[in-house]
């Protein structure tokens, strides 16, 4: 696979693990760079939390956001340095949802400082506005989109997440995630799966969130990406920076359309996807949406010398 069209993905919050990445930082000096970076962009030891936890506080929006973005790129950059000239250049990126800033820090429109920042500010406001409005997600599985946005219609959830045909996120206040969660089992999902997340993610719940982070985004310098980053909420490229501030504010309250960012993907040649960060999330979506690609994960030290 040599000679095929390669696309970089990136996870999103949920990724994270204790430990994630630890044996990268001993092992790449390219990787302990970055956690490096990291710690100095936010005032404090972010990788001790990431490596040595403990999962509570890791799991806190506020923190588990830099740090996935933090151990991802660390990843990416292992790999490189690793690889050296015959590292893949890639056609696109794309990240979920969190995973966008880390797809732009690869395509270099957002300097990884920057980008830490940032994420460290939206887990924060993300937090604040699952606090004010009690809130969640669940995972509707087995039921057509169409029909997952009939329920979300009648009931007031929002759609939030499309990963692939058989598997749609639903959001919402408590009372509209319990009404399209009944009615979804009723009307033939497989099963209704409520998800472990402080809020209503990508819907009208983070909406304060999103007016406050707009705020932030007008003062971060954005670059033109050296590669089309295919964005969660249009499923389309983008690589001006005008057009990623605008994505970035918007994606907070907008669904994260993936699996029409992986088709359109697969439209335009893709023929290998590489997940850079912990889990294999991103990999199990691909296997299902496009069973032809070639896939590779690099969530640690082996996955960078199964890639070289």
């Amino acid at each position: 696979m040599s000679g095929a069209l390669t696309a970089f993905l990136f996870p999103g919050q949920g990724a994270q693990s204790v430990g994630m990445a630890a044996d990268l930082y001993a092992d790449s000096p390219a990787a302990r760079a970055v956690f490096d970076e990291a710690d100095d962009a936010l005032d404090e030891r972010l990788s001790e939390v990431a490596f040595n936890g403990p999962a509570e506080a890791l799991t806190l929006s506020h923190n588990a956001q830099p740090a996935i973005l933090a151990a991802s790129v660390a990843c990416l950059r292992a790999a490189e340095e690793r690889m050296d000239a015959a590292f893949p250049q890639p056609a696109f990126a794309a990240g979920h949802s969190l995973g966008e800033y880390t797809a732009l820090v690869a395509a270099g429109a957002l300097a990884l400082a920057d980008a830490v920042r940032l994420v460290r500010r939206r887990g924060e406001l993300m937090q604040a506005a699952a606090e004010a409005t009690p809130s969640g997600m669940a995972a509707v599985l087995g039921m057509a989109l169409v029909d997952v946005e009939a329920v979300c219609a009648e009931t007031g959830a929002q759609t939030a997440n499309v990963n692939s045909a058989e598997q749609i996120v639903i959001a919402g206040s408590n009372d509209a995630l319990r009404r399209a969660s009944a009615l979804a089992a009723e009307r033939g999902a497989r099963r209704v799966v409520a998800l472990d997340v402080a809020g209503a993610f990508h819907s009208e719940v983070m909406r304060p969130a999103q007016q406050a982070l707009a705020e932030e985004l007008r003062t971060v310098p954005i670059s033109a990406a050296h590669f089309s980053v295919v964005a969660n909420t249009t499923a389309l490229p983008m690589t001006e920076p005008e057009e990623v501030r605008a994505e970035l504010a918007e994606q907070v309250c907008a669904p994260v359309l993936w699996l029409a960012s992986m088709e359109f993907m697969g439209a335009q040649g893709i023929a290998r996807f590489i997940e850079f960060g912990p889990g294999k999330t991103l990999t199990a979506l691909t296997r299902r949406i496009a069973p032809g690609a070639a896939t590779a994960n690099v969530a640690g030290l082996d996955g960078a010398r199964a890639l070289a």
